[in-house]
């Protein structure tokens, strides 16, 4: 485990406290922790977590289908 000493301005802290009381978290090393969590979920590029190349993995073996007009076919046009 890291450990690192972290300065907030009083805004930032007021949020780790809000995010610490509304999850029932113990500390605001926890906070912090959801708050990195959370970032990842909604921001990284999928490609980056091991869950999307195992979906991805599963993805390849499923049948293809032949499409002449993608637009016609997905009711587009």
């Amino acid at each position: 485990m890291v450990q690192a000493v972290v300065n907030f301005n009083e805004h930032e802290n007021r949020i780790i406290n809000i995010v610490k009381g509304k999850f029932g978290l113990r500390n605001k090393s926890e906070a912090i922790e959801y708050i990195i969590n959370e970032y990842e979920k909604e921001h990284l590029e999928p490609e980056l977590r091991p869950e999307y190349i195992e979906k991805m993995k599963e993805r390849q073996k499923e049948e293809t289908v032949k499409v002449k007009d993608s637009r016609k076919h997905f009711g587009l046009s």
